[in-house]
């Protein structure tokens, strides 16, 4: 039995490639008996964080999805219940290389330590800090690291980055996906 699998992507950020656009492409993916799903997330610079929580939750069953840890230690928990599933069980593969940045860093850093998904590529990018900026009197700017991103399994990514279960293989597209029936590249076991 051959298995049909097809890629979701989103190369400018998690943002653009919004919770929305996730669910209704795997809904109609689903419609044209898709059983296994290929998130790619190659030189994606992340986008706003609320986003990658939200789409972790759509993959989830159950799970943290990142710490929030300052000096004192963990200081926030983004985690899911499974409300939010939409696809908790096909099999799911995200693609990752060293553009892969921030909220989509933690995505796949959640997907990989929840055993949801296998992560094929390089290394990303590792922007592990949290910082705000403060506005002082002469108009100038100060930014001040004010916590870091851990991983579920409490992996620090920061200038390290998310490290994948497996290179990419050599025959599979640089460019993004657009089709469904890639059966020449062996990414889930039979």
């Amino acid at each position: 039995m051959t298995s049909a699998w097809c890629t979701l992507y989103g190369r400018t950020s998690t943002a653009s490639f919004g919770v929305g656009a996730v669910r209704q492409a795997i809904i109609t993916l689903r419609r044209n008996n898709v059983n296994a799903f290929v998130l790619d997330l190659r030189d994606n610079s992340g986008g706003l964080f609320p986003e990658g929580i939200e789409i972790a939750k759509i993959w989830l069953e159950k799970g943290v999805i990142v710490y929030i840890c300052d000096s004192q230690g963990v200081r926030d928990i983004y985690d899911t219940d499974g409300r939010n599933a939409v696809a908790a069980t096909e099999p799911l593969a995200v693609l990752v290389n060293k553009g892969t940045a921030s909220a989509s860093e933690i995505l796949a850093g959640a997907l990989k330590d929840n055993k949801r998904a296998v992560l094929f590529g390089e290394p990303t990018y590792g922007k592990g800090k949290i910082q705000s900026v403060f506005e002082l009197s002469d108009g100038s700017g100060l930014v001040v690291t004010v916590a870091r991103y851990e991983t579920p399994a409490h992996t620090d990514i920061d200038k390290v980055g998310v490290i994948p279960d497996h290179p990419l293989p050599a025959s599979f597209p640089k460019d993004p996906v657009s089709d469904c029936e890639l059966n020449r590249v062996e990414l889930f076991s039979r």
